[in-house]
């Protein structure tokens, strides 16, 4: 069965995985060595994540790094910009009602 993003980024572990290869390609080992879990619980993390896109494998010599694909990390941003805009008129509306109250109460 093949995972959605959105199953991928609920867990917490998973998200930290995710923050923790953005900036540069981890190995396991590597990835592993930030949490207090075993070397096969990362291991299934990077699996889902691979499964949906998230990360890429790359084959360096014996070591395999895990780095983050970003352009999958776009399809998340995609999703939660309608609700930014929604939030962001609403907060604009707020914006107008503090004001007008206060020009009410001088």
């Amino acid at each position: 069965m093949r995972r959605d993003i959105f199953q991928a980024i609920a867990d917490p572990t998973r998200r930290a995985i995710l923050v923790l290869i953005a900036l540069q390609a981890m190995t396991p080992n590597a990835i592993a060595d930030n949490f207090n879990t075993t070397r096969q619980a990362v291991s299934k993390h990077l699996r889902i994540l691979t499964e949906c896109d998230l990360v890429k494998q790359e084959q360096k010599g014996r070591e395999i790094y895990y780095s983050l694909e970003i352009e999958k990390m776009k399809e998340i941003d995609q999703w939660i910009e309608q609700f930014r805009k929604i939030w962001e008129t609403q907060f604009n509306q707020l914006d107008k009602l503090l004001i007008n109250m206060k020009k009410q109460k001088k």
